[in-house]
């Protein structure tokens, strides 16, 4: 499951593995590389994990690959590379999908019983509760009670 964002660290520019990596010579692509590589794995849901196929889509070289995997920031795993701490900072996909699972089944709590209704429609109901108000009328004008606890 795609992620709409990923997590990057404030002090990321700061990091004493990224300064080491822009002293180097195409320092600054390889940098480049891997953030295109969080918002790859983000956007694909692989959970950190970059295919030898994907490099090229990520603006990488093999030699930018190599130079992430020397600073610490990927490992080598076969066919590919695996973004260091992905698991750490990122969600994981279950993650994603169990938070998609709650975020939606509280939107569907908050709307049950809610009709969709027009504006006219919706100002006559006030009127009705305003009236059965004005009158002490403890029901609502839907019928249900108003104010008591059940």
């Amino acid at each position: 499951m795609p992620l709409p964002w990923v997590r990057l660290d404030t002090s990321f520019a700061s990091n004493p593995k990224l300064l080491a990596m822009l002293q180097e010579k195409d320092g600054h692509r390889a940098a480049f590389v891997y953030l295109c590589g969080l918002g790859h794995c983000g956007a694909h849901g692989t959970d950190g994990f970059i295919t030898r196929e994907a490099l090229p889509f990520i603006h990488g070289r093999v030699a930018d690959a190599e130079r992430l995997v020397r600073h610490g920031f990927w490992w080598v795993q076969p066919g590919g590379w695996l973004i260091h701490d992905w698991d750490v900072f990122q969600e994981s996909t279950e993650e994603t999908k169990l938070r998609r699972v709650r975020a939606q089944s509280g939107a569907q709590a908050r709307w049950e019983g809610h009709e969709a209704m027009t504006n006219a429609e919706r100002q006559r109901k006030h009127r009705q509760r305003q009236k059965a108000a004005q009158n002490g009328d403890s029901n609502d004008a839907d019928g249900s009670l108003r104010g008591i606890a059940t």
